[in-house]
């Protein structure tokens, strides 16, 4: 597969990336992706939430008032559930929300993520660039040329870039991350997918690392 590089001022180098078939154009297996998706979100939980039960409410050590002659219920106990201030029945305990997933079934849903975007016409390709000094103005011409405005856009540039980095992150929508390490989930988060040329082999290298037929 190959797909056109764009400079930084948005317009066509004339030049074509390509692509690896099996990882960006495989056919999308939702069902995998919707698993590893949840498999993410679930375990970002903190599973922190805790209420009391009637045994851990403080106070009603001893009746209330007397069983007959008020006119009102018979209170054992003012920690009842039925009571203001009383126990909460089956509430929340702290808990796991862990959810594991095979790393077979993690590479093919990011496979099927990209190959998502690049069907969705979602995936772009611009050549390598750098700053000499974190300004944010930077990004937002480069995200102006390529008329990505007011969308959610996932940079991905082949090592850290501080300066990138720093330009960005104050921009709503943009996330920039090494190429080796998106999710499933910030990659279907994205509206659009920028690569830096040089980042296409370290992802796909991410993905299915290559062995060396010596060593091997």
């Amino acid at each position: 597969m190959e797909l056109s590089i764009y400079k930084t001022d948005g317009t066509s180098s004339k030049n074509k990336a390509q692509l690896s078939d099996s990882i960006f154009a495989i056919e999308p297996n939702e069902t995998v992706l919707y698993e590893d998706v949840r498999r993410i979100q679930s375990n970002n939980r903190q599973g922190t939430a805790k209420t009391k039960e009637r045994g851990e409410v403080r106070g009603g050590g001893k009746k209330a008032y007397k069983q007959k002659g008020t006119g009102m219920a018979r209170r054992g106990s003012i920690r009842s559930p039925l009571l203001k201030g009383g126990g909460t029945v089956f509430g929340p305990k702290p808990r796991s929300y862990t959810i594991n997933l095979s790393k077979k079934a993690k590479r093919l849903a990011r496979k099927s993520a990209l190959s998502l975007k690049v069907n969705e016409e979602s995936l772009m390709i611009v050549e390598d660039f750098s700053y000499d000094a974190p300004k944010t103005k930077q990004v937002v011409e480069l995200l102006t040329a390529l008329k990505l405005d007011g969308k959610k856009v996932l940079l991905l540039t082949p090592e850290n870039d501080k300066n990138i980095y720093i330009s960005a992150r104050n921009i709503p929508g943009v996330n920039v991350l090494e190429a080796s390490k998106p999710s499933t989930y910030e990659i279907m988060k994205a509206d659009v997918v920028v690569f830096q040329e040089s980042s296409i082999s370290v992802l796909e290298n991410s993905i299915e690392p290559k062995v060396d037929e010596e060593a091997a």
